[in-house]
């Protein structure tokens, strides 16, 4: 009998948890241009998905979605478009240009999904959030200007060679807080103004190792670049963190000691 009872309450529980995971889809609304959005959408980790090859078809009647089984990579192209969408990865190519967003693209039966908050950009569109409806997007120019033109070399050159250098084994999210890092120092007021005068600051003694052993100077891994540039769209872990350090290498530091720790990524402990 009490077997019966722990199965009768184990299926409840489990088609309660169904129920919940189907009504938290359904119950956010995607219009396009004030019509209701009929493809795919789905709700995971609190972040609103779409299929992106439906999207892309909604955003634009002649877009050409094509996949790529080989290298799991959605590629949607218009007159003056391309987007490349891979599964698992947290950040969609457009036009050259990285877009970042804290949860992953996948794939589910068949379907990739990326989060609405992200593709739209890809689009040039506009978006925004009524509780009683849901999102509502707004198409615009229907592109975006291409990486050519948005980032300025130099800039892309020094910050994925600092990346590359002082955290090319770490995952991508630490990749990025230290880009963070140097860009946060370039506004700051305390530092130089410039990318490369961040890195080769000495007023307080030298703030980057590789500007001394020379890894500086080595070519950057992809990834690093990838970083870089999603740095350069203004992604940011934390608008306030000024330093990082290796608490495995260096557990008595100075920053450790006289700055407040904002979280460790990877094997690096960030401060403001």
């Amino acid at each position: 009998m009490k077997k019966i009872i722990s199965f009768v309450l184990v299926f409840t529980a489990l088609l309660s948890f169904s129920i919940i995971s189907v009504d938290a889809a359904s119950s956010v609304g995607v219009y396009i241009n004030n019509e209701r959005f009929t493809g795919n959408v789905q709700v995971t980790n609190n972040t609103t998905y779409v299929g992106i090859r439906k999207f892309a078809y909604a955003m634009d009647d002649d877009a050409r979605v094509t996949y790529t089984s080989s290298n799991r990579t959605l590629t949607v192209e218009t007159d003056n478009l391309k987007i490349v969408c891979k599964d698992k990865t947290n950040y969609i190519n457009v036009n050259g240009r990285y877009f970042y967003y804290e949860q992953p693209i996948y794939m589910k039966n068949g379907i990739m999904y990326a989060p609405i908050l992200n593709l739209y950009k890809a689009f040039g569109a506009n978006i925004k959030w009524t509780d009683y409806r849901g999102f509502d997007v707004t198409t615009g120019s229907g592109y975006v200007r291409s990486g050519d033109s948005f980032y300025k070399d130099d800039e892309v050159y020094w910050l994925a060679r600092i990346i590359y250098a002082e955290s090319g084994a770490e995952p991508l999210k630490g990749k990025i807080a230290v880009g963070n890092v140097i860009l946060n120092r370039v506004r700051s007021s305390y530092f130089p103004n410039t990318i490369y005068g961040v890195i080769f600051d000495k007023k307080n003694g030298v703030q980057f190792s590789p500007t001394i052993n020379g890894a500086i100077y080595k070519t950057p891994n992809a990834e690093s670049i990838i970083a870089a540039k999603i740095c350069l769209e203004g992604y940011s872990v934390n608008k306030n963190i000024l330093y990082f350090i290796n608490p495995y290498k260096a557990p008595n530091s100075w920053v450790s000691k006289n700055r407040t720790l904002f979280a460790q990524i990877g094997n690096h402990a960030f401060y403001y």
